[in-house]
């Protein structure tokens, strides 16, 4: 489905988690959100249909049953819940769900924790220079403030119950959890 190993979509949840493979057929195009459905769901085809006619804002029901059912699919219905809820909880509540990408480091760490290293831990930027891009381009966001300088840290007092939600763009996000 993908050209890449980061396009990729991985069944095994040490590859991609079910989160993240929710969010995959959650942002489907939605000119293929019919093709998938008849293809990855076992949904009727009547239903297919009538979900794949959707338009406007509507669509975004129709790619929301997909995600939930090919993640149901493939790692169950408790696995679809957690991704869905974790979904709801961080772009509908903008809030720090568990159920996201986590990276564990100890508070020496912490103390000396730049955005621009936070970004590569996350594995959202492959270096340096990638992440300076991605702040100078306003898509870096601290807690969802949005970062502009490229020597902000993150403090400690930036860790809410000893998290901090690091995001790259609208739909990518991650957890630095404070052990």
């Amino acid at each position: 489905m993908g050209k890449s190993a980061n396009g990729a979509i991985w069944l095994n949840d040490a590859k991609l988690s079910s989160f993240d493979f929710w969010q995959f057929w959650r942002n489907t195009e939605d000119s293929d959100v019919a093709r998938f459905l008849g293809l990855f769901t076992e949904l009727p085809m009547d239903e297919v249909r009538k979900l794949g006619a959707l338009e406007g804002a509507e669509i975004n029901q129709a790619k929301i049953i997909l995600a939930d059912e090919a993640t149901r699919l493939c790692h169950g219905i408790d696995a679809a819940e957690r991704a869905k809820a974790t979904a709801q909880t961080t772009f509908g509540d903008k809030g720090m769900s568990d159920g996201l990408h986590q990276v564990t480091i100890n508070s020496a760490e912490a103390a000396s924790l730049s955005v621009i290293t936070a970004l590569n831990m996350v594995g959202f930027a492959q270096s340096n220079g990638e992440a300076r891009r991605l702040i100078r381009g306003g898509g870096a966001k601290v807690n969802d403030k949005a970062i502009t300088d490229e020597d902000a840290m993150i403090s400690l007092a930036d860790f809410q119950d000893g998290k901090v939600k690091i995001s790259a763009g609208k739909k990518r996000h991650a957890l630095i959890i404070l052990s």
